[in-house]
C-alpha cells in the first residue's frame, strides 16, 4: 500500500485553479491504473514509438442502463481503428518519411459516449503533470515505483462530434493538437473555442449548404428537421435552418430532438409528431447511425412506408447498418457523404488480419466472434449455443466485407500529423537523423502550425488542406437509396463542391410515386392568382384571385391595369380593351335611321310640293317664307341621326355640335313666331281694328333667324371655349367582368353641353307651347293655330319620355346605344309630329284634292276680327248658359253668319303690309 501525501506541479504554468484540480483527478485516475498490476492497458491499445500519437474511436456503441458500453461496431469501430494502425505501419515503413523516427500510437475506445470519452481521454494528459511523490512511501518505507506514461503529441480523433468537443476542451488546455476524422459540428469551426482542434472533413455548415441546395434544387419548401441530442445534431440543424432563413425559400415545420437516452416509445411519439405536418414530407437527418436506424424503425411500425422523404447527413451516408431490414421505409432516402474512396492497399491489409498476427488490437478478438458468428473458448463473449472459432476463417471469404466510409479520412488525419511532424524535422532537426533534442520536447504550438501547412494529396488524390479554422474543403458526394428488382443500393445522383450538381433524372422514388414528390406547404398559386402568406410561416399562403381589373404583377402582388387596359385571360398581364362605336349594322342604329329616311323622304316631298305649288292658296295662306324655315329644321332634324351614328371624328363632332340643338332651334323658332304672331294679331283685335307691328312676311323672318342666332352664337362660344375632339371613354362601358369592358369612341360632347345645345331649343319649345295654349280659342279657319298646338302638346309629352329614358341610363352599359337612339328617335319623332300635323293635310289637298286649293274671297283685317271676336263671344255664353239657350242662340247667331263662317281660308296678308 501506499500513503498518499503529495503534491502536483503542472508543466504548465499558466493554467488556472480549475486546470489543477482537473490534474489532481488526473493523477488520480493514473495512479488507480498504476496499482492495477500491469492491467492499464487492458481496454486500450499501446504501440511503442519515438512519437506517440492518441487515437479515440467509438470501438463499441453506448450502453444502456448504466453500462458505459454496448455492443461491438465493426465498421466505425474496428474498421477506423485498423485504418489507424494500417496508416501507422505505412509511415513507418517509408524510409523518406520521418528517417529513423518510429510513430507508436495509444487507442482508446469512447463507447460512443462523451462522457466516457473525457474519462479515457484524461490518459493523453498524464505525462503532462509533474508528480512530487518524495512524501510517498512504500508500506515497508520503499520509494514507489511509478510507470512513466505516453507522452502524447497528438490526438486522431473523435468520431461524434460531441465527442471531439469534450475532450478538445482537455486537450487544449495542455496544447496536445486534435485532428478529427469525422466530426462535422459548425461549432467546432470556432477557432477561439477550439483552436488545437483541426478536422479532414468539412463542417456540417457545408454539409449543411449541401442539403438547402438539395432541397430548393428539388422544389420542397416545407420540411421538417430531427437531430441526436448532442453537438452534431444540434450544431447541423442549426446550420441548416441558419442557412435556409439567409436564403429563403425554405421553411422548416418541426424541429425535433431525439433524446440521448430515448424512453420507451420516445420514437413512435416523435413520427407522431412528424405526421402532424403531413404537407412537410421532407425530414433532414442529422443523426446518428443508432437513432436513425430507430425512428426507421417507428415509421414502419406506423405503416408511414412510402410518405417520408429522408435526406440523411453523413451520419448516414451510405451505411447498411441503418437500413438492414428497412429498406422499404428508407427507399428514395437522399444522403450526404464527404467524397471518399475506397483504398485498396487497406482492403488488402484488413483481409489479411487474422488472430494470430493482430493481437496488438484488444478487440481484435471480439470482432472475430461478431464477424465470423463464433465463439472463441470458454471465455469468449458469446453464448454456447455458437460454434467455436477455428482461427482459420478468412475476413471476406468467410463473411462479408465493405470497407467502411470513413476509413480514407482515418488515414489522411494520420498523414496529416506525418507530414507536419515531417516539415517540422526538417526545420527544427536539419540533416539529423532521428529525434533531435529540440523535437524530444514537442511543442503543441508549434505543431498546430505546421498541421494548419499542410497539403498534401491523400489516400484518395484529393487535396488536404486546413483552413485557418482548421477545416477541410467541402466535397460531397449526393447518393440516393434505390431498389432495383428487389435490390437495395446507394447509387451516386450527384455532387457539391462550393455547388450543386444533381442528376435529376437519376434519381428514383417509391412504387407510389409516378412523379417527383412535393414536400411543400401550399401548392404553387395558378396564373392570375397571388399569394397570401400565412403570419409566420412564409412557405405556407392562401391562393387568391386577382380580381376587377387587377392582373399578377408577381407571386404576392395584383396591380391595376390602366385605364385603356384589362386583364388578359389568365391575369398575368393587361391587354388594351376593344374600342367601339355604334355600327351602323347594329339594330340600334337600324331603327333611327329607318325613321330618319322615312322622315327625310317625307320631308323633302313636303318641300318640293310646297316649291310646286308656291302660289298656290294652301302654301300662301300657310305662310310660305316660316314654312320653308320650318321644314328646313324638320329636314335637319331628321338628318342629325346620321351625325349622331356616324363614326366620330373632328369633322362630324364639329357637325355634331352645329346641327344637333340647330334643327329644333329652326323648327321651334318658325312656330314660336307663327303663334306669337297670331296670339298679337287676336289681342291686338280685341282692343282695336289697327293691325299690329312687325306681322309681314319679312318682319317674321327678321323674328325668326333673330331667334335662331342665339343658338349660333352659343354654339360659337362652345367651339371657342371648348374646341370639338374625339375621345375614347373607358368608363361608360367599364363593367365589373373586365371580359365585356369596352371604350367608347365618341365626340367629347358632355351631358352638360347637351343639355346646353339642347336647352334652348327646348325653351323655344315649352315658349311656343304656352302660346299654343292661349290661342287655342282662335276659329280653326282662322290660320294654324290648333294644329300648332296639338304639335305642341305632342312634343312636350315626347321630350318629357326622353328626359328620364336618357338621363336614367346613365349608368347602363348600354348607355352609348339607349342614349343614342333615344335622341335620335326623340328628334325624328318632334319632327315628325310638326310634319305630320301642319304640312301633310295640305300636301294631300295640295295633291290629291286640287279642288280645294282655291281663293273664296277676300276679306279685311277688321272682319276677320270681328268674326274670330264674336265666336269667342259666343263660346264664353256657351259655358255660361243652359244647354237649350245655349243651343238656340248659338244656331241664331251661326245662320246670321253663315256666310262669312263659310269661307275656309281667308288671306289677311295684304292687310298687313
Amino acid at each position: 500500500m501506499l500513503s498518499r501525501q503529495v503534491t502536483y506541479k503542472s508543466t504548465q504554468s499558466t493554467l488556472c485553479p480549475c486546470i489543477l484540480f482537473l490534474a489532481m483527478y488526473v493523477f488520480w485516475i493514473s495512479s488507480m491504473m498504476q496499482t492495477t498490476n500491469g492491467q492499464e492497458y487492458a481496454h486500450s491499445i499501446r504501440v511503442e514509438g519515438d512519437v506517440i500519437l492518441g487515437g479515440l474511436f467509438p470501438v463499441h456503441a453506448r450502453g444502456e442502463r448504466g453500462v458505459p458500453c454496448g455492443d461491438l461496431k465493426k465498421e466505425k469501430g474496428i474498421h477506423r481503428l485498423e485504418a489507424m494502425m494500417y496508416a501507422i505501419d505505412q509511415i513507418n515503413k517509408d524510409p523518406d518519411f520521418l528517417p529513423n523516427i518510429t510513430l507508436g500510437v495509444r487507442i482508446l475506445d469512447t463507447c460512443s459516449r462523451d462522457t466516457y470519452a473525457l474519462e479515457q481521454s484524461l490518459t493523453f494528459v498524464q505525462a503532462l503533470i509533474e508528480k512530487d511523490a518524495s512524501d510517498v512511501r512504500c508500506a515497508n518505507g520503499d520509494p514507489p515505483i511509478f510507470t512513466k506514461p505516453d507522452k502524447i503529441v497528438c490526438v486522431i480523433g473523435a468520431a461524434s462530434s460531441s465527442v471531439s468537443i469534450m475532450v478538445a476542451n482537455i486537450l487544449r488546455l495542455f496544447k496536445i493538437p486534435q485532428i478529427s476524422y469525422a466530426s462535422t459540428a459548425p461549432e467546432l469551426s470556432d477557432n477561439s473555442r477550439y483552436d488545437f482542434f483541426s478536422r479532414v472533413v468539412p463542417p456540417d455548415s457545408y454539409q449543411a449548404q449541401a442539403m438547402v441546395d438539395i432541397v430548393t434544387a428539388l422544389g420542397w419548401n416545407y420540411v421538417s428537421t430531427l437531430a441526436s441530442e448532442g453537438n452534431y445534431g444540434e450544431s447541423g440543424v442549426e446550420a441548416f435552418t441558419q442557412l435556409s432563413r439567409e436564403i429563403g425559400g425554405v421553411c422548416i415545420a418541426q424541429s425535433l430532438k431525439i433524446p440521448r437516452e430515448p424512453k420507451l416509445g420516445e420514437f413512435d411519439k416523435i413520427i407522431k409528431r412528424l405526421l402532424e405536418t403531413p404537407n412537410a414530407r421532407a425530414i433532414i437527418i442529422f443523426a446518428n447511425e443508432d437513432d436513425i436506424r430507430r425512428i426507421l424503425e417507428a415509421a414502419k411500425r406506423n405503416n408511414q412506408t412510402g410518405h417520408f422523404l429522408w435526406i440523411g447527413s453523413d451520419s448516414w451516408g451510405s451505411k447498411i447498418a441503418p437500413v438492414y431490414q428497412q429498406e422499404e421505409i428508407a427507399e428514395g432516402a437522399v444522403t450526404i457523404l464527404p467524397k471518399r474512396a475506397s483504398i485498396d492497399g487497406f482492403d488488402r491489409y484488413f483481409r489479411s488480419r487474422s488472430l494470430a498476427n493482430n493481437r496488438r488490437n484488444v478487440w481484435f478478438a471480439e470482432f472475430w466472434e461478431e464477424n465470423f458468428g463464433c465463439k472463441l473458448g470458454s471465455h469468449g463473449k458469446r453464448n454456447n449455443h455458437f460454434k467455436k472459432c477455428t482461427g482459420l476463417e478468412r475476413i471476406g471469404r468467410h463473411s462479408n466485407y465493405e470497407q467502411e466510409g470513413k476509413v480514407q479520412f482515418v488515414i489522411d488525419a494520420v498523414y496529416a500529423m506525418a507530414y507536419a511532424l515531417n516539415n517540422m524535422h526538417k526545420d527544427l532537426c536539419p540533416g539529423y537523423i532521428g529525434l533531435c533534442p529540440r523535437m524530444r520536447t514537442i511543442d503543441g504550438k508549434e505543431l498546430l502550425n505546421y498541421i494548419r501547412a499542410v497539403n498534401f494529396n491523400g489516400s484518395a488524390g484529393t487535396p488536404v488542406t486546413f483552413n485557418e479554422n482548421g477545416d477541410a474543403p467541402g466535397r460531397y458526394d449526393i447518393y440516393q437509396y434505390q431498389m432495383t428488382n428487389k435490390t437495395a443500393e446507394y447509387k451516386v445522383i450527384g455532387q457539391w463542391t462550393n455547388q450543386l450538381h444533381l442528376n435529376v433524372e437519376d434519381m428514383q422514388w417509391t412504387s407510389r410515386e409516378h412523379m417527383q414528390p412535393t414536400s411543400v406547404c401550399s401548392l404553387p398559386c395558378k396564373p392570375g392568382e397571388r399569394k397570401k402568406t400565412v403570419k409566420g410561416v412564409p412557405c405556407c399562403w392562401h391562393c387568391e384571385r386577382c380580381d376587377g381589373y387587377h392582373y399578377q404583377l408577381d407571386e404576392m402582388t395584383c396591380e391595376l391595369c390602366a385605364l385603356d387596359q384589362k386583364p388578359n385571360a389568365n391575369r398575368t398581364g393587361c391587354q388594351l380593351i376593344p374600342i367601339i362605336k355604334l355600327e351602323w349594322h347594329s339594330p340600334w342604329a337600324v331603327v333611327p335611321v329607318f325613321i330618319a329616311i322615312l322622315g327625310i323622304v317625307a320631308t323633302t316631298f313636303a318641300i318640293v310640293t310646297f316649291v310646286r305649288y308656291n302660289d298656290t292658296p294652301i302654301v300662301r295662306a300657310s305662310g310660305r317664307e316660316l314654312s320653308y324655315v320650318l321644314l328646313t329644321g324638320i329636314f335637319v332634324c331628321y338628318a342629325i341621326t346620321f351625325l349622331m351614328i356616324g363614326t366620330p371624328d373632328m369633322f362630324v363632332c364639329s357637325l355634331r355640335r352645329i346641327f344637333l340643338g340647330l334643327g329644333m332651334c329652326f323648327s321651334y323658332a318658325a312656330l314660336l313666331t307663327k303663334t306669337n304672331r297670331i296670339h298679337r294679331i287676336f289681342e291686338q283685335g280685341k282692343q282695336s281694328v289697327t293691325a299690329p307691328k312687325f306681322i309681314s312676311p319679312a318682319s317674321q323672318l327678321v323674328i325668326t333667324f333673330s331667334l335662331i342666332s342665339v343658338q349660333l352664337v352659343g354654339v360659337f362660344i362652345w367651339f371657342v371655349v371648348d374646341p370639338p375632339h374625339i375621345i375614347v371613354d373607358y368608363g361608360e362601358q367599364r363593367t365589373p367582368d373586365p371580359i365585356n369592358a369596352r371604350g367608347v369612341l365618341k365626340c367629347d360632347i358632355s351631358e352638360l353641353s347637351l343639355i346646353c345645345s339642347l336647352g334652348y331649343s327646348i325653351l323655344l319649345m315649352v315658349t311656343c307651347t304656352v302660346y299654343a295654349i292661349k290661342t287655342r280659342g282662335v276659329p280653326e279657319t282662322f290660320n294654324e293655330a290648333k294644329p300648332i298646338g296639338f304639335t305642341m302638346y305632342t312634343t312636350c309629352i315626347i321630350w318629357l319620355a326622353f328626359i328620364p329614358i336618357f338621363f336614367g341610363t346613365a349608368q347602363s352599359a348600354e348607355r352609348m346605344y339607349i342614349q343614342t337612339t333615344t335622341l335620335t328617335i326623340s328628334m325624328s319623332l318632334s319632327a315628325s309630329v310638326s310634319l305630320g300635323m301642319l304640312y301633310m293635310p295640305k300636301v294631300y289637298i295640295i295633291i290629291l284634292h286640287p279642288e280645294q286649293n282655291v281663293q273664296k274671297r277676300k276679306r279685311s283685317f277688321k272682319a276677320v276680327v270681328t268674326a274670330a271676336t264674336m265666336q269667342s263671344k259666343l263660346i264664353q255664353k256657351g259655358n255660361d248658359r243652359p244647354n237649350g239657350e245655349v243651343k238656340t242662340e248659338l244656331c241664331e247667331s251661326l245662320e246670321t253668319n253663315t256666310s262669312s263662317t263659310k269661307t275656309t281660308y281667308v288671306s289677311y296678308s295684304n292687310h298687313a303690309n
